[in-house]
Parts: structure tokens; C-alpha cells; sequence
């Protein structure tokens, strides 16, 4: 992603996309979004149904994108699947995951068709009588909790000993409970797990989806027929943020699963997926003009535009969430020459707001734009609105090996009004 944003942020600044109205744009390259997903597809056989985490990229534009190439959409609340029908996915290529799924959703979910995820018990004895009612065509599974351990970010790590996502496994009871229900109840057809995102390694989560596809066969084996079909692997690979380099790749899961879980590649089941981060978090960045410099007890600080109200992960858990910064002038040339230590700080009023503390980095200036890299998930797509400061603009590039760069607009800057209607 370097070299297409050496040509990309020329680009947006000449033709005033980072201008002094505007001190702060996201942009994605679409063509890597699309050859990302295509190395998704290569890795895997023709029975594994890709969805779209779309927590990950909310924007209806991102939807229509990754729609395009074939992937279904994972959604995880009712605002998420409302985005997901208007981006046009057809409800059989939708799965609804939320935790605290309403009455009102479930009777929803179910008229549509949609796919469903079952997270606890008293979910499931609510959904009997309206399976009863609405005679529907989702294909419906509990979501299980193999409570195999965390990863290095706790707070990404959903398959915990006391992880508030799915059914525990391992806890007394609930395994005979589980082939109960499966027993009495012909329409539970499918069965999920979701080992956790940045943070857990492919180890880790082949561990937990193990020990989930040896429940499906004990499950179907007790029943005498194979009445799981479906099995959801969830999704969580996780992003090298240290450099452009793409670690660990969709093959290298794979040709692990496939060696850990081969059932999984015999055709015997359907296999669905539910990449996020993965598919668009380096085909995106963020730039974000240099209002001011200062040297402050010893250190030289950059204020920029962008903080904690775009990069919340990154200010509130700076450790876990570290992420390349470059610094280019105001025409959009990389800076070089000696590295200094500096903080590049964000414009929101705390003290914590600082996207990046302590880098070494080539002298910044007024004027100057810094990019973050590797942001093309979670960050520019949902905004935080903390100073009640704007969503930025966000942009859609393509034709990086052309004449001329296109940029499409995904979202233009909110408006001071906008803004503030959010806000109330």
C-alpha cells in the first residue's frame, strides 16, 4: 500500500481533496480490496461461503464493493443489517450474530430468511415459538463459546472461560443440553463459533473451531443423520500492522485448517466464513494535515486533525493498537532526512489524545500531512463524535496503474449542522 499511497495523496491534494477546509480524508483503494478478496477465494474450496464482517466497514459504498465480488455480509445489530439490505445483499448471503437479539428483530430475521446464530439458551426458547409461527427458511445454529482461552488482546478475544458471546462448552451441563436441542429440533441446521479477532493467533483458533466441528459430528452421529450441514468458522484472521507485508495470508489459514480440521474440505459441510479486518484494513489510509508544532519539556509535538474521534482504538489502547505513521509535505512528497522523536498529537481536549507518541520520525512542519496506515477497517468508518468534531471525508481510488488516479466519493465531510444533529 506505500507505493499506491506515494501516488494516491499527491493526487488528493492537487485535486483538493486535503485542502484548508478539509485537514483530514480517508481513502481506500478499491482494486486492493477486490484482489484482497480474490486471494480470499483462491485459498479456499467452492463449499466455503465467505460473508463480509461488517463491523469492519459499515459504509454502504464498502458493502456494494465487497457484494460485488461474491462475499455475503455478517451483521451484528439491526442498524448493520439494515445497511447490509440496502447495500442490496440478498437475505440468504446475510447472517445475523447480535448478542441481545429483541423479540421484534428475531421475527424479522426469521421472515427474511436470514441466517441466525443463537447465543444462549433463553434466546433459544424464545425462538421456538416463532420458528412455529413464521415457518421460516433461516438456516439456524447455536453460537458456541469452546472456551479455548484469550489471545494478546483480551478485549478481542471472544472464546474465554467466561466470554459473554455463545453457549460455553465446557460448562457443566450445557454439552448434553446443546445435543438436546439439536435432537428435538430438525431446523437447528447449522452451528457457529467465533474465537476472536486481532490479537489470536491461527493456533488459537483452530483450536476452538476443533473442538466446535467435533460437537457437529458428535451431534449428527447421535441423531443418525447429518442434520448440522452448515458450520460457521466466524473470522478474526488477524493484520500485520507493523509493515506492508501481508501476515498471515488467507493460504496460510487455510493450508492450516486444512491440515488441523480436514473435515472442513471434504464437501460434507457447507462452510461459511466472516472476514472484516482482513479484507480492508490495508487497502486503506487516513492523512491528516500539520496545524502546528511545538517543543514541550524536551519533545517536539505535531498537532494534527485527526484522534481520538477516528482513531479511537488507537488512543485508548496505544499498546495494542500501534500503527505506522509516514510523514510527506504539503504537496504530498514523502519527507526525508534525519529522524527526530516526536509525538503527533490529535485535536481532541485530552491530554491522551495522541495517535502517536514518541516515533521517530523525519522533521514535521506546519503544513505537513502525516497518514496513518493500515486504517481501512474501524477506523474511518465509524467515527466517534467526542468534541462533536465532523466525520471525515472519505474517498474510493482506483486506476492507480492509469494516467490519472479516479476518486470516487464514499462519504463527503459532515457539515458543522450534521454534525451536531448526530450529536443532539
Amino acid at each position: 500500500m506505500s507505493s499506491n499511497i506515494q501516488q494516491i495523496l499527491p493526487a488528493a491534494i492537487k485535486a483538493g481533496y486535503l485542502n484548508k477546509e478539509q485537514a483530514l480524508a480517508a481513502f481506500v483503494d478499491t482494486g486492493g480490496v477486490t484482489q484482497t478478496i480474490s486471494a480470499l477465494h483462491e485459498a479456499f474450496p467452492d463449499h466455503f461461503e465467505h460473508t463480509f464482517a461488517a463491523k469492519a466497514n459499515t459504509m454502504v459504498r464498502a458493502l456494494n464493493l465487497v457484494k460485488e465480488t461474491g462475499m455475503g455480509c455478517e451483521v451484528a445489530s439491526h442498524g448493520e443489517l439494515e445497511q447490509a439490505l440496502r447495500a442490496g445483499f440478498e437475505p440468504e448471503k446475510i447472517v445475523y450474530d447480535e448478542p441481545a437479539k429483541t423479540k421484534d428483530i428475531l421475527h424479522k430475521v426469521l421472515s427474511n430468511g436470514i441466517a441466525l446464530n443463537i447465543d444462549n439458551f433463553q434466546e433459544f426458547e424464545r425462538l421456538e415459538s416463532l420458528v412455529r409461527e413464521t415457518a421460516s427458511q433461516s438456516r439456524i445454529g447455536f453460537r458456541i463459546n469452546p472456551q479455548i482461552g484469550a489471545g494478546s488482546i483480551t478485549a478481542m478475544s471472544t472464546a474465554t472461560m467466561s466470554s459473554k458471546f455463545g453457549v460455553a462448552l465446557d460448562d457443566e451441563g450445557n454439552r448434553t443440553a446443546l445435543l438436546d436441542c439439536y435432537k428435538a429440533n430438525r431446523w437447528l441446521r447449522s452451528i457457529h463459533t467465533h474465537i476472536g479477532s486481532q490479537g489470536c493467533s491461527l493456533d488459537l483458533m483452530i483450536a476452538g473451531i476443533r473442538k466446535v466441528v467435533d460437537l457437529a459430528e458428535e451431534i449428527n452421529s447421535a441423531i443418525g443423520i447429518q442434520q448440522i450441514e452448515v458450520i460457521d468458522i466466524g473470522g478474526g484472521l488477524p493484520v500485520n500492522f507493523d509493515c506492508d507485508e501481508v501476515k498471515p495470508t488467507f493460504g496460510d489459514y487455510a493450508g492450516e485448517l486444512k491440515r488441523h480440521v480436514p473435515e472442513l474440505f471434504s464437501g460434507k459441510y457447507t462452510v461459511k466464513t466472516e472476514f472484516g479486518r482482513s479484507i480492508f484494513a490495508k487497502n486503506g489510509f487516513i492523512a491528516t494535515r500539520i496545524e502546528y508544532t511545538k517543543n514541550s519539556g524536551g519533545r517536539q509535538i505535531a498537532l494534527s486533525h485527526a484522534g481520538v474521534q477516528i482513531a479511537a482504538r488507537t488512543v485508548f489502547m496505544p499498546d495494542h493498537w500501534k500503527i505506522r505513521l509516514s510523514v510527506f509535505d504539503s504537496a504530498g512528497q514523502a519527507k526525508t532526512g534525519k529522524e527526530v522523536l516526536q509525538d503527533i498529537a490529535g485535536p481532541c481536549c485530552f491530554a491522551g489524545d495522541m495517535i502517536g507518541t514518541a516515533r521517530n520520525l523525519p522533521l514535521i512542519e506546519p503544513g505537513d500531512y502525516v497518514v496513518l496506515h493500515d486504517t481501512g477497517a474501524y477506523y474511518f468508518s465509524n467515527p466517534y463524535y467526542y468534541n462533536s468534531l465532523p466525520a471525515p471525508a472519505v474517498y474510493g481510488v482506483d486506476n492507480l496503474n492509469g494516467a490519472a488516479v479516479n476518486f470516487t466519493v464514499w462519504r463527503q465531510q459532515q457539515t458543522l449542522d450534521q454534525t451536531l444533529a448526530v450529536v443532539g
